[in-house]
């Protein structure tokens, strides 16, 4: 059994990245270092030049409590899965899936009944959507309640929430930027043989740049793409073991 070191060290950067700024800033919050309305995504402040509050919002899940154990439990399980799995020696198209869902959710927070100071939840949510897309078959024990299938997952999980008092839209809305993510990488590509959510060269650049991760590239110098799924493979996932 490897350390807690180890395990943290073996974590690929990205979800590494997110998971521990989420939990410095919970930390900071609660030793009063860090208010809370300070990062929080409020549009008249933002309006106002304080332009870090789309950034800072996304990395709040809240106070010390079970639900945040959760919420960086998904972080550390599905978003490492996803990266290390579907997303493997494809950083940049990882880093790009997330800039597209916090644009995505930022976009949805602007209609007054979605709005959210914090959109941290909804973008967990987002990889909890993606992930069940990509091993839509994996078992999953729900509180050790009920066993299910993956693909179900977001909903049950939503349903669980409403059952223990927690507020619907965040959970909602990460399915929604999810399902958007998805549609317009996998499901539309698929059928018309365009994919209009390329990663963009200025995130491939980023990644490359600082070194970050791994990115498969081509004798050209340029990031190699994925390989296409068939019409056989959507909602099969990808083959991925998972690992406990």
């Amino acid at each position: 059994m490897s350390s807690p070191a180890e395990y943290y060290n073996s974590l690929p950067p990205i979800t590494k990245a997110y998971g521990t700024i989420c939990l410095a800033a919970t930390t900071l919050s609660q030793l009063g270092l860090l208010s809370p309305a300070f990062i929080a995504l409020f549009y008249p402040e933002v309006w106002r030049l304080q332009v870090w509050r789309l950034v800072t919002n996304f990395f709040y899940l809240g106070h010390f409590s079970i639900n945040f154990g959760i919420r960086l439990l998904m972080i550390a399980r599905y978003g490492v899965q996803l990266e290390q799995g579907p997303y493997a020696r494809r950083t940049a198209d990882f880093l790009w899936m997330m800039i597209f869902g916090s644009l995505s959710l930022l976009v949805l927070s602007l209609i007054p009944p979605f709005w959210n100071p914090f959109l941290g939840i909804s973008l967990v949510y987002m990889l909890l959507y993606v992930w069940s897309r990509e091993f839509p078959n994996a078992q999953i024990s729900l509180y050790g309640l009920v066993t299910l299938k993956a693909f179900y997952l977001p909903w049950a999980m939503l349903g669980m929430d409403v059952i223990f008092g927690a507020p619907l839209m965040p959970d909602l809305l990460g399915i929604i930027a999810g399902h958007v993510y998805y549609f317009l990488t996998v499901l539309h590509p698929l059928a018309s043989g365009k994919n209009y959510l390329k990663t963009p060269n200025w995130v491939h650049n980023i990644v490359r740049r600082w070194s970050i991760g791994h990115q498969a590239y081509g004798n050209t110098g340029q990031p190699t793409q994925p390989r296409e799924r068939t019409a056989g493979t959507v909602f099969r996932g990808r083959s991925h073991r998972l690992t406990d």
